[in-house]
């Protein structure tokens, strides 16, 4: 643990990656992995990297950067529905885990994008290149990521400034009182089981909105779209099990039962849109639904 910094006044304003980059020496990437992990704190709670500074403020930092070693290229299959010079828009299956990490060294989505593009090697975090977003290893659907530093600036910045949007198909068990809203609770690390996250108090901010599209009676569930407004880890399962609405075929947040018998949570990202990072074109994408998440809305409309 480092001692406590004061933000000087030349970095007021500034985003915390930034400005703990300028202040320690250490990598944007590296500051970044940090607050991931909540290893750094101001005011004595754990921050965003994009968050901004205040003159005055004290910065702690709970631990050292640890380098990882860098993903290298393998041939997994890619689904690449948009490319241009700038960013790459792919589809991901559920199954498949978006870049390195504990128990998952290889195999990933960033392992099969640096084999088809190279050139993103050096593009934002070392350990996984070119990511601006992700998607759970079971969660299907749409990712953007960046071909260039450039396109990779822009889209962290957006997704800061929640200019992306970001779009899930989900079904859920029972149904809601509400055809619409908003779930605003903040999201940690669960106390009891730590690869998991829960609602906390002290978790970082995280909002749901969320729209009942349909509902079925037997057995009682809805399928809902749900629209990030934040992107922490789990969010929509999190925030669905939390008010009582628990995804279909989630086991870790108690939505697995054996009246819809699914492997996988019924969680799919179909729409995605942004402005081009450097034309500023509104680009929009939409993927349809899995087939065996289709499969189930097929069977629940013959029961």
């Amino acid at each position: 643990m480092t001692e406590p910094i004061e933000v000087p006044s030349v970095l007021a304003g500034e985003r915390v990656d930034r400005a703990l980059a300028t202040l320690t020496g250490w990598t944007r990437a590296e500051v970044s992995r940090l607050c991931d992990a909540g290893d750094v704190l101001v005011a004595g709670r754990p921050v965003a990297k994009s968050r901004r500074l205040v003159v005055g403020e004290l910065v702690e930092v709970l631990a050292e950067p640890v380098a990882p070693t860098p993903p290298g290229p393998e041939p997994v299959p890619l689904d690449v529905r948009y490319v241009d010079d700038d960013v790459i828009v792919v589809a991901k299956p559920a199954g498949l885990v978006v870049h390195p990490g504990a128990g998952h060294a290889g195999g990933t989505l960033v392992n099969g994008l640096l084999a088809e593009f190279p050139e993103i090697v050096d593009v934002g975090d070392r350990d996984r290149p070119g990511i601006v977003h992700r998607l759970d290893r079971d969660t299907s659907g749409l990712l953007v990521v960046a071909r260039t530093s450039r396109a990779y600036d822009a889209l962290v910045e957006a997704m800061a400034a929640r200019a992306v949007d970001r779009h899930y198909d989900a079904l859920a068990w029972g149904l809601f009182d509400a055809p619409a809203g908003a779930i605003d609770a903040p999201i940690g690390r669960s106390v009891g089981r730590r690869t998991r996250m829960a609602v906390r108090e002290g978790g970082r901010a995280a909002r749901t909105a969320y729209t009942v599209v349909r509902e079925w009676e037997r057995p009682e569930v809805s399928r809902v779209e749900c629209r990030l407004e934040t992107g922490r880890t789990h969010q929509i399962r999190v925030h669905l099990s939390a008010i009582g609405h628990p995804v279909v075929g989630d086991g870790a947040y108690r939505g697995a039962r054996p009246a819809i018998p699914l492997d996988r949570p019924f969680l799919h990202a179909g729409a995605l849109g942004f402005a081009h990072p450097v034309t500023g074109e509104r680009l929009r994408f939409e993927d349809p639904l899995p087939e065996e998440l289709a499969a189930v809305l097929r069977r629940l409309d013959r029961e």
